[in-house]
Parts: C-alpha cells; sequence; structure tokens
C-alpha cells in the first residue's frame, strides 16, 4: 500500500525557519505553512526579493534608455520615485496580490499623466497583473488594468491640454491600438497561466485521491482475507477445542482426534495468513501459492465434517474455466457460510449447490436451523466482506432467514474477468447471522 508521507511521533526537532535539520530537500516543506511547498521565490511566506529586483533593474535602466528622443518630460527624481515605487509594491504580490497590482497600476497611471517618458514600466504592471490572476483575483486584476488604460487613453486625448509635457498634443490612435493590443495579451497570459495551473492542481489532486484510493482498497481487501482465514480455521479450532475439553476423561480417543483436527486447521490458518502477510509486504509480487478456488470445496468439506458438520455439495450445469477472482470469491463465501452455520446453527447439516451458466457462477448454500444464540466469537463483518466481495466483481448477494426456519446464503457472480479480477488473494466474508 501506499502512503503519501510517514509521521514520526519522535525525531529531530525543527530548526530555525521550520525545517527539520539536516532532513528534506533543499527548498523542501515548512511543517508550519500548511503544507505549501515551492521554491523560495515563490512561496507565499517568503518576499519574492531576486525577482522583484530583476524588474526594478530592466524597469530603471530600460526607461533611461528609452527617454531619449522621445520629447516628454526629463527623467527627475519624482519620476524614478515613481518608477520604484510601482516595482517596490511588488514585493508583496505573494501575500497580497490585489494591493500589489492596484498599487504598481496607479503608480505608473501618475507617470504616465504627469508626461514621463514611455518605457518598460508596463513590465511591473505585467507582473502584478500576473500575480493576482494567477492566485484568484481575477476581477481586481481586470479592474486594475482597465482603469490603468481608460486613464491613458482619457489623458492621452482629453487631458493632454492641462498636463505636462507643454505643447503635448493627442497620441496617435495607433499607439493606443498598441496598447490594448498589450493588455489583451497581457490578461490572456496570465488567465492561460491560471487555467493551467489550477489544471496542474487538479491533476495532484487526482492522483493524491486515487494513491488514496489504492490505499484503501488494499486495506479492506487484506481485512477481508484476514477475516475470511481466520474465521472459518478459529471457528473450527473452537470447536474442537470444546469437544477435546468434554471427553477428555471419558473419551480419550476422541478428545486426541480433536486435538489433531485443531493443529491441522491452526497449520492451514498459519499458511494462508503468511502469504497474506507476504504480499502486504511486497504487493508488487507474484503470489507465491495460488489463490484458492472452488477445486478446493472439497478441502472445505473434510474441515466442516471435522468441526461435526455435514456438507452435501452438488452442481447443476457444464462445468467450465472460471476466473481466478471469480474462484476465489465463491471459495470464500461457500467456507464463511459454512463457518456461520459451525457458529451460529443447531443444523448439523449444510448444502451446497453450485449452478454453472452462460454468464453467471451461482452459489446456493442452505442449513435448517434453527438459529442458536451461543456466542461462537467473530468480528460481526462477514456479511458486508461477502457483498463487497461481489460487489467489486459486478456480482449480487443475498442471505437471510428462510422461512422455514433456516438459513440462507445465495450468491451471483460473474463468469468473466473484470478490472478487480486479480489473481493474487483478495477477500470477502460474511456477517455472522446472530
Amino acid at each position: 500500500m501506499h502512503q503519501k508521507r510517514a509521521h514520526r511521533s519522535a525525531g529531530p526537532r525543527p530548526a530555525r525557519g521550520g525545517r527539520w535539520a539536516g532532513h528534506g530537500p533543499p527548498w523542501g516543506v515548512r511543517q508550519d505553512d500548511g503544507g505549501r511547498s515551492g521554491s523560495p521565490w515563490t512561496r507565499g511566506d517568503r518576499l519574492p526579493w531576486v525577482s522583484t529586483v530583476v524588474v526594478g533593474v530592466i524597469v530603471m535602466g530600460g526607461t533611461t534608455v528609452a527617454a531619449h528622443g522621445q520629447g516628454r518630460e526629463p527623467l527627475g527624481i519624482a519620476a524614478r520615485l515613481l518608477l520604484l515605487a510601482a516595482v517596490a509594491v511588488l514585493l508583496v504580490r505573494h501575500r497580497h496580490p490585489v494591493a500589489a497590482v492596484a498599487g504598481t497600476c496607479a503608480a505608473t497611471l501618475v507617470y504616465l499623466a504627469l508626461g514621463y517618458p514611455y518605457g518598460p514600466v508596463f513590465l511591473a504592471v505585467a507582473v502584478g497583473c500576473f500575480g493576482a490572476i494567477v492566485s484568484g483575483h481575477r476581477k481586481a486584476a481586470w479592474w486594475s488594468l482597465g482603469t490603468l488604460w481608460a486613464g491613458h487613453l482619457l489623458a492621452a486625448h482629453w487631458l493632454y491640454r492641462w498636463l505636462p509635457p507643454e505643447g503635448d498634443g493627442p497620441a496617435p490612435w495607433s499607439q493606443e491600438a498598441f496598447v490594448t493590443a498589450w493588455v489583451v495579451a497581457v490578461v490572456a497570459a496570465a488567465e492561460l497561466l491560471r487555467v493551467r495551473r489550477e489544471q496542474w492542481a487538479a491533476a495532484r489532486a487526482e492522483r493524491a485521491a486515487a494513491e488514496k484510493r489504492r490505499a484503501d482498497e488494499e486495506r479492506l481487501r487484506m481485512a477481508r482475507e484476514l477475516h475470511d482465514v481466520l474465521a472459518h480455521s478459529i471457528s473450527v479450532i473452537n470447536v474442537q477445542a470444546g469437544v477435546g475439553l468434554a471427553l477428555l476423561d471419558s473419551d480419550p480417543e476422541q478428545a486426541r482426534t480433536a486435538l489433531t483436527t485443531i493443529k491441522s486447521a491452526s497449520k492451514e490458518a498459519l499458511g494462508e495468513v503468511r502469504q497474506v502477510l507476504e504480499n502486504l509486504r511486497a504487493p508488487g509480487d507474484a503470489p507465491r501459492a495460488p489463490a484458492p478456488g472452488l477445486d478446493r470445496l472439497p478441502e472445505l468439506v473434510d474441515q466442516a465434517a471435522a468441526a461435526g458438520l455435514t456438507v452435501t455439495v452438488a452442481g447443476a450445469g457444464a462445468q467450465g474455466p472460471v476466473p481466478p477472482g471469480t474462484g476465489l470469491a465463491a471459495f470464500r463465501i461457500v467456507q464463511e457460510a459454512l463457518t456461520n452455520v459451525v457458529r451460529h446453527s443447531g443444523s448439523r447439516t449444510a448444502h451446497v449447490r453450485i449452478a454453472y451458466g452462460d454468464a453467471t457462477l451461482g452459489i446456493v448454500v442452505d442449513d435448517e436451523g434453527p438459529a442458536t444464540d451461543g456466542d461462537a466469537g467473530g468480528s460481526g463483518n462477514g456479511l458486508v466482506g461477502m457483498r463487497e466481495r461481489a460487489a467489486a466483481l459486478g456480482g449480487t448477494i443475498d442471505a437471510g432467514p428462510r422461512p422455514d426456519g433456516g438459513f440462507r446464503v445465495t450468491a451471483e457472480l460473474p463468469l468473466r474477468p473484470g478490472p478487480s479480477d486479480p489473481a493474487a488473494p483478495g477477500g470477502a466474508g460474511r456477517e455472522e447471522a446472530s
């Protein structure tokens, strides 16, 4: 079975910064960050200094170069402070993406409205917009970017008369077309990245759910198999131990026979439990012993006879090949049904009928009752396990009292291999009819 993470109850204490000293990858998962992981430049609990500094250098240096020949306001202290503000607010884009995109758009709008040169200041806007959209704050990014675009359009075509530089005229509409295309490109790229990240997150969640589901199915399969193996053998041992104790003084020979049956049943149980545990330790390996099937029904009859139960087996239809999973389920259903007769029925006779059809295998196990009130042990999970085993193969099962006072188990299993039809042991049992 797979398990995502192993938790230790004792071990080294977290070092400074929340990492386990001497353990984990360089950017390992902090123990107090709710499971978030990633590089130190993209995690929400650290400021993105490196990327922000890189953007700042590009904006400052690129704007200085681009300012030559534009005929706009010279780059003074105020202009550089506005550029610095547009970049510096990006430091909080992981913790506060809405404030970051609104701040960088506002600083950029003031910078452009005051007539300073065009340049790579729009890079800061793009970074802030990406951060907000990817983190899920799409409306905030759209409103901020739309306000910047509308403000620039208003200043470039209507308010330019009252804004610096002196003697400035309206901006050409070709420039506005370029700005509009740039805005659309930024939003589209950010949305595409957001969608891709959501898809990646959904794929990771689906893989984690599938691994958990496989682990749960494996755990239930092992639980059913152990229940079936132990319930039958322990029931036989329990009955024979009672017989041995009752006859120890009056009939030592019969007591010896009971002890011999206990030894045989316990040996068989140990062998099957060992096989289950070996499969549990190495789930990818093929089982060393074949899974039991209907060919082992005579063994069940002999074991039931040793417990004082007379079993008759009848068949109907032409016997054909039975898939391993179906054969195992049929064997376990008959085994559990006979176990419950031993435990909970006053009848010492059981009738088993196997019907081979074209597409299904029918199983009927009857006892004549009546039910006893004696506690012969058991977990009470047998019927649940039986139904889980039949349902996994696409079959059905019904169990309940008969009108004449006995008890009947009826199962119908498909005679075709399916996705839940492994050759390795899988388990099911029956809840005791107590």
